[in-house]
């Protein structure tokens, strides 16, 4: 066949794939592999789901969230109760990848999600209408658009509420007695029993919501919703040398299958983990205080950081990771929220980096290449 006229793979040339397509073939090796008991409409045992977050060395299940184990324990936990998941933290700490895998395990599907903001309305929670249908028949089934909860209720999965605090209190309130009598009231179609009025969830029907800390304020949450929820923080990691593997082990895939390779040494992303976890949380290493920035310094945030910069040296440099491009990527970071953040990364390289120079050559170089960027002395 004449490789010009055939169709691209979509999944090839996608940014980004969901985990239970990213990671089928570990979901079908735990599938084959699980003798303990599934809670009904779950796809896996409550072991084999906390295998696939966690990893699994005997099925070659490669581990995916990197944190609290017991964190993961009590999600799973919840998510065979009655009561929803509410994963809250600070930006950044991968609440909507836990989130997702939690689905991929349980139901076989992370794409049923809400995206909350000022702009939900109740049809995003509830359902909605094809209006030409309902113009030219009537409130039917066929007419009506059902929200990603309405099809969790309906096949007994879990759906996922990103940024629940973003939306009008009236919208989230919305949920309260979804939740609480696991049943959705369609009184359009009342007038048919043919058709039904009630939707009630099946089993295996739950629902995981996420919230940032940045967000408190925004939109406070009802005590009435809250009672719905059990609420588990997800924290910064703490560990450096674990947040140091965590951050190459994201530059390896990303740079996998790469047809110009990039030299990533270790001690340059030590030199970003370091200057991240001392930012955030307003301490250097050897317990002096610092003032903290109002950006996010989170893990994710260095991942970005060291793939933007590796890619820099990539492409316009010699294909190796160095201080240099480190700095000069950290400016994208500082300059998102606050305008004193400036002048404390400033203070931060003036003194901190500058001590550390004097002994490092890293260092050294962090504070030089400072130097030029942000101006400081």
């Amino acid at each position: 066949m004449n490789q010009k006229n055939e169709k691209p793979d979509p999944s090839t040339a996608a940014v980004r794939l969901p985990p239970e397509v990213r990671h089928a073939d570990e979901l079908a090796r735990l599938e084959a592999a699980d003798k303990d008991a599934r809670p009904t409409g779950w796809k896996l045992s409550p072991r084999a789901v906390r295998r696939f977050i966690l990893g699994d060395d005997a099925l070659k299940v490669t581990r995916k969230f990197f944190g609290d184990d017991p964190l993961v324990d009590r999600c799973i936990v919840t998510l065979m109760g009655h009561q929803g998941l509410m994963l809250v933290g600070e930006p950044g700490t991968a609440k909507s990848l836990l989130s997702e895998l939690l689905s991929a395990a349980i139901s076989g599907d992370s794409g049923l999600t809400v995206q909350g903001t000022a702009g939900t309305t109740e049809d995003h929670i509830k359902y909605s209408w094809n209006y030409a249908l309902l113009l030219a028949e009537g409130p039917s089934q066929k007419a009506l658009v059902p929200s990603p909860i309405y099809q969790a209720m309906q096949r007994g999965q879990i759906v996922r509420f990103e940024e629940i605090t973003r939306c009008p209190p009236e919208i989230q309130d919305v949920l309260i007695s979804l939740m609480s009598d696991k049943q959705l009231m369609v009184p359009e179609l009342a007038r048919d029993e043919k058709e039904g009025a009630r939707l009630f969830a099946q089993r295996g029907f739950n629902i995981i919501a996420t919230a940032n800390f940045r967000d408190r304020g925004v939109h406070e949450m009802s005590s009435a919703l809250k009672r719905r929820f059990n609420f588990e923080t997800v924290r910064p990691i703490r560990d450096h040398a674990f947040e140091v593997e965590l951050v190459m082990q994201q530059l390896a895939r990303e740079f996998e299958g790469s047809v110009q390779p990039v030299n990533v040494p270790r001690d340059v992303v030590g030199l970003l983990v370091t200057t991240f976890q001392e930012l955030r949380s307003g301490q250097t290493q050897d317990g002096t205080a610092i003032k903290g920035l109002d950006a996010v310094m989170s893990t994710a945030e260095a991942v970005n950081v060291a793939y933007a910069a590796a890619l820099q040296a990539q492409y316009f440099n010699d294909g190796k990771l160095t201080p240099r491009e480190i700095a000069g990527q950290l400016q994208g970071v500082v300059l998102k929220d606050n305008a004193d953040d400036v002048k404390r990364v400033r203070h931060y390289f003036d003194t901190v980096v500058r001590e550390r120079g004097k002994r490092d050559s890293e260092w050294k170089a962090f504070h030089e290449a400072a130097r030029a960027l942000w101006q400081v002395s």
